[in-house]
């Protein structure tokens, strides 16, 4: 199968048209424009090679509803001890930094190269992209970034530097949610530890069906309080 190259203009081909493992097309840029039209239709970044952006639409898709999302007992423990504190939307840059420079075993360096810290930069800028972020002592040690349209919410990284500081960053954003009436979490591919917390993998048609629908609604602009 012959892969798509992308136009100057924010255009994807129908996602139909992936490889096997859900990739849709190359070049193009990280404009916000793009980026917008990317996650409308079910397509997301991964990395860049050789100076070209690889767009991908998996199937099948990993997402979390957020009223499925399951509380151990260990992590109702950590959260009611208050070793941690929470915030929204205060150190966006600090996060996806981090988040580039976390060590991932399963991963041969890391897909947030400057481009990508610059692109997301802007759209936390334009209200649309937010980040969670853990603190400990005043210390942040642990968060997450995604951008948000209608009502989905497409998660792109999370780090930690102090154990579970991720999972109270997860669990944080799955309140907002609720809070926002989101309907859905994109956590992008499958992954253990999402599924041990009651993410569901979906056939691709569902999950571009529900992204259709989420669409509909409007978009929470602005820095998440």
């Amino acid at each position: 199968m012959t892969v798509y190259k992308l136009p100057e203009e924010p255009f994807f081909p129908p996602v139909d048209d992936a490889e096997p493992d859900g990739l849709v097309a190359i070049g193009g840029d990280l404009s916000k424009e793009r980026l917008i039209q990317a996650y409308a239709h079910g397509v997301f970044p991964w990395f860049l090679d050789e100076g070209d952006i690889f767009w991908y639409s998996p199937d099948p898709r990993m997402v979390m509803f957020p009223e499925k999302f399951k509380v151990s007992g260990s992590l109702k423990r950590i959260i009611n001890h208050k070793k941690f504190s929470v915030k929204f939307d205060t150190m966006f840059d600090q996060v996806i930094r981090c988040c580039a420079e976390a060590s991932r075993p399963d991963q041969d360096g890391t897909w947030i190269s400057q481009d990508f810290i610059e692109a997301y930069t802007l759209l936390h800028a334009g209200g649309l992209a937010h980040s969670v972020e853990v603190f400990h002592q005043e210390e942040l040690v642990g968060g997450l970034y995604g951008v948000s349209l209608g009502a989905a919410f497409f998660g792109e990284s999370m780090f930690y530097k102090m154990n579970n500081a991720s999972k109270v960053a997860f669990h944080a954003l799955v309140e907002r949610c609720l809070q926002y009436r989101i309907r859905f979490i994109d956590c992008q591919i499958e992954s253990s530890h999402l599924l041990a917390m009651g993410a569901n993998l979906i056939d691709r048609n569902d999950y571009l069906l529900l992204l259709e629908e989420s669409l509909k609604s409007a978009t929470v602009k602005g820095p998440w309080k």
